[in-house]
């Protein structure tokens, strides 16, 4: 399964607004459509995650992931903020995209490591973090899944 199937663009905000880690947590989880006690729990449950080590990994981007009760299938949500925030990054550099993850405790597939790789590779591309700059629309964040994501 390539990466471009498991997003929508209602799943894509390419102007966060937040201006701390928390806040874009909670803006990311937004964009999964959930009711609020499911955003609550997830919440929590990704602040867990990040309290381990954060999920910054580098050039510009963060992969904030954990699988949890609220989801019944793996879900994502991509979301950019052009001024970057302080996310605790492994190279000490503010984040500007959050690709968010959530999977279920068991799930059939089993694609949520898998996944989770993927977008690290996809990350990896040393042209992506200009390329995701200079994305206006949500539409073109997906057409460069498709072009670019394996």
């Amino acid at each position: 399964m390539k990466l471009r199937e498991l997003f929508t663009p209602e799943g894509v905000n390419l102007r966060l607004k937040a201006d701390n880690k928390d806040d874009i947590l909670k803006e990311l989880i937004q964009l999964l459509n959930l009711e609020e006690k499911s955003e609550t729990i997830l919440f929590k449950t990704l602040k867990r995650r990040e309290n381990l080590g954060s999920t910054g990994i580098g050039h510009g981007i963060a992969i904030p992931h954990c699988r949890s009760l609220v989801v019944n299938n793996l879900r994502l949500a991509y979301g950019r903020k052009p001024e970057g925030v302080d996310f605790n990054s492994i190279d000490g550099e503010l984040v500007h995209n959050f690709f968010l993850i959530v999977a279920p405790p068991l799930e059939v597939s089993n694609q949520y490591l898998p996944v989770l790789g993927k977008i690290a590779q996809f990350a990896k591309d040393p042209d992506i973090p200009e390329r995701l700059k200079e994305i206006e629309e949500a539409q073109e964040f997906l057409d460069l899944l498709e072009e670019r994501a394996p």
